[in-house]
């Protein structure tokens, strides 16, 4: 409290004293000053009881004419009490609450003493200076704009005395100066206002010299001590005598001036004494305060009660009323919403059974145009694969015919373009049925080994033409027979490799398996695919996995579909797996992908008997029996046969075919599926009734998913795609020979 001393007493002066913006003019208002003048003289005479009293009488009238202004000073009041009774807590509730009827009342008067009251509150406090100097500052701007000058200077002599106690002297050097400065100016423009107002410029005086004092400018500090301490001399000021003296000796005994030091300290234990026998006096009245206002509270609690139960009871019965009230028209408009409700539900529920017939028709469009789809899928397959058939044998067996060395190149180009639209055929349909969600995959046993090297091998013309090397690492932990869909796993290893190799030239392409895990029952493992080639752009490596999108290139060996990818990672989103990539241009990539699969325990791995190749087995008498209605077709296998020197016969349709194998001794037959009259599934069947040991090989231009439960069923032995790839073919036909002869030696 020692900041705020000297100016309590001008503030409640001030406070009470001042006009307001509002001049009362009814008798109420004339009654409502005169019982703000009681409080505040009963505050001064420390007759806390009556003050509380009439605070309350005063906050119950000033409510009754809605009097903001008239409640914000009960509320001050309240706060003044609380704070001469150190009860800080509840000082500073009074305080907030008649800043809040102040801003109300928008009274510039009462604002003003509300900032000033809440800063020395809140800034007595350690935690809460900061707020206590946010309420002096709003003090300063009002002042400021309202041009009141010594409102200014308690404010900025209150922020420069907090600074100081709190260390920050440099702070409080400004305020200080400031303050003097406005003192001066009023000086100068009211003759003998310095005389009359010791209380303002002594503490200042005082402050001024504690700072000079601080910095070491010891005569400076000298000066202020001692005007400080003449004018409170003067005017009889002992709070503000006793606190110069004080801090006097205490920078006297820092000087080292100890003798002037104890002089000054006897000089402020004199002050003090007369302070503590006024202030005695004045704790004394506080305590019967205290003590009456503790009585009265408990009179006033009893009477409160005793109001408050006689006000339960009216309040009661009206309630009740207006319970009745509110429940009637409550359930009035509860009838009308309901009503409004089933309204609008009918006709929600309306509308919803002409979406749901729209749906409904719309569902059935789709399933039919998706069927159609399918159907046009499949038909377009078998329709432009036939053809190519023809195209891609008769090119791959005129590449071999030394004749026409000149037309070499003119040759691999026709085979290039038909091995590009059949790709893309493949690709294409390969996207429609993921889309469809026709793809699912096969838990099958497959020697993973074996699968990577038939994949490598289907690569040797590509590898050769463009001169790359095939490392192959294979993780000595891996399983040697695993269970899952080898075909879907070949197919996305078949995209990544091939990728690899088209764009990498005079290069290397890596293949590594490792094993991440694994327990007795399943293995994950990781696949990479790494080239060297010209890598990918960092801007196209999310671009790549959409459909149909290629990287731009001259070179004429890039082409492709745009599907692998996307291909690829759709089909690892059924495995449960998901693609990444690591480029960086000019260095290559590296695809890789983590798969987990179930470890075959059944197979046992035997010794293989190794089987004699195509070119070493003497089987120039076998005798094989081709099936196809296409002639074209009927040439391109006849010739590709004869090729190995196997004898052939050709049947056009499915019964001449019955009848040649009832008449005939054939060691194979080639079955086209698709033919007019009796399809080769059913030709196959009849030939099953009388021969069950002969090999049937489908020939088909249809997708193997779509056929292969029907092939089987059909009792045909093996599966070749049209068109093929003459060295599979050649195997497909020399295995199931091979099959066939070791059967009749057992």
């Amino acid at each position: 409290m020692k900041r705020s001393f000297f100016l309590c007493l001008v503030l409640c002066t001030f406070f009470w004293n001042s006009g307001f913006s509002q001049n009362p003019e009814t008798v109420s208002e004339d009654s409502l000053k005169i019982l703000a003048d009681n409080i505040s003289d009963h505050i001064n005479r420390y007759n806390y009881e009556k003050a509380i009293e009439q605070s309350h009488q005063l906050l119950n009238l000033a409510g009754e004419i809605d009097s903001p202004d008239y409640t914000a000073k009960a509320y001050h009041s309240l706060g003044h009490i609380y704070t001469d009774q150190n009860d800080s807590a509840r000082a500073r509730k009074n305080y907030a609450l008649g800043l809040e009827y102040a801003q109300q009342s928008k009274n510039d008067t009462i604002i003003l003493l509300s900032y000033i009251n809440l800063g020395n509150v809140y800034s007595e406090i350690p935690a809460t200076v900061e707020k206590g100097m946010g309420y002096y500052n709003k003090v300063i701007e009002l002042a400021e704009k309202l041009d009141l000058p010594e409102d200014l200077v308690i404010s900025k002599s209150n922020i420069a005395w907090t600074y100081l106690d709190n260390g920050k002297y440099e702070k409080s050097f400004s305020y200080l100066n400031e303050s003097l400065k406005i003192l001066d100016s009023l000086d100068q423009a009211q003759p003998g206002y310095k005389e009359k107002t010791g209380h303002f410029y002594s503490p200042i005086y005082m402050l001024m010299a504690r700072y000079h004092a601080f910095k070491n400018d010891m005569e400076i500090s000298d000066y202020f001590f001692q005007q400080s301490i003449e004018i409170a001399e003067r005017d009889s000021l002992y709070l503000q005598a006793a606190e110069a003296y004080n801090a006097y000796g205490e920078m006297l005994a820092k000087k080292g001036d100890y003798e002037s030091a104890y002089k000054a300290k006897e000089k402020f234990i004199l002050n003090n004494s007369k302070v503590l026998e006024s202030e005695k006096l004045r704790q004394t009245e506080i305590a019967n305060a205290k003590y009456k206002i503790n009585q009265y509270k408990k009179d006033l609690l009893i009477a409160e009660k005793e109001q408050k139960y006689q006000h339960d009871i009216i309040q009661k019965s009206k309630e009740k009323v207006v319970v009745m009230v509110f429940s009637s028209i409550g359930m009035i408009f509860i009838l009308i919403f309901l009503y409004k409700i089933n309204r609008d539900r009918q006709r929600l529920i309306e509308k919803l059974k002409e979406k749901n017939v729209q749906y409904r028709d719309a569902k059935v469009e789709a399933e039919k145009l998706s069927m159609l789809k399918t159907k046009f899928f499949s038909t377009v397959s078998h329709e432009i694969r036939t053809p190519l058939y023809g195209v891609i044998g008769l090119t791959s067996l005129l590449l071999e015919d030394k004749g026409l060395k000149k037309h070499k190149n003119d040759l691999r180009s026709l085979k290039f373009s038909a091995d590009y639209l059949l790709a893309l055929i493949n690709d294409v349909l390969q996207m429609n049925k993921m889309e469809s969600n026709e793809v699912t995959l096969e838990n099958v046993p497959f020697n993973l080994r074996d699968l990577i090297n038939s994949i490598v091998n289907s690569f040797e013309f590509t590898r050769v033409q463009n001169k790359n090397k095939i490392h192959i690492n294979i993780d000595e932990s891996i399983p040697a027979y695993l269970i899952g869909d080898s075909v879907r796993l070949s197919q996305v290893l078949m995209n990544l490799v091939g990728n690899a190799m088209k764009f990498t030239e005079r290069g290397n392409i890596y293949i590594t398996l490792k094993q991440l895990k694994a327990d007795s029952d399943t293995s994950k493992i990781l696949f990479e695919i790494k080239d060297d080639g010209p890598g990918i752009p960092k801007s196209k490596r999310k671009v790549i996995f959409e459909e149909f999108s290629q990287l731009e290139n001259s070179n004429y060996n890039y082409q492709g579909t745009g599907l692998g990818l996307p291909i690829v990672k759709r089909l690892l989103s059924l495995f449960g797996s998901e693609i990444s990539l690591k480029s960086k241009e000019g260095e290559g990539s590296e695809f890789s992908f983590a798969i987990n699969f179930d470890v075959d325990k059944t197979i046992q791995k035997s010794p293989e008997k190794e089987l004699p190749s195509v070119m070493d087995d003497p089987i120039s008498q076998k005798k094989i029996l081709i099936v196809d209605d296409n002639r074209i077709n009927q040439v391109v296998t006849k010739r590709v046969l004869e090729k190995k020197n196997f004898e052939c016969e050709v049947a056009g349709d499915g019964h001449t075919a019955i009848e040649l194998v009832k008449n005939s001794d054939f060691d194979l037959i080639l079955m086209d599926v698709n033919m007019p009259g009796i399809s080769g599934l059913d030709a196959s069947r009849e030939i099953r009734k009388f021969n069950t040991s002969i090999p049937i090989l489908a020939l088909t231009a249809v997708e193997v998913e779509e056929i292969r439960e029907e092939i089987q069923s059909a009792g045909m032995s093996d599966i070749i795609i049209k068109p093929y790839d003459i060295q599979q073919f050649y195997q497909i036909v020399f295995k199931n020979l091979s099959h066939s002869r070791q059967t009749e030696e057992v």
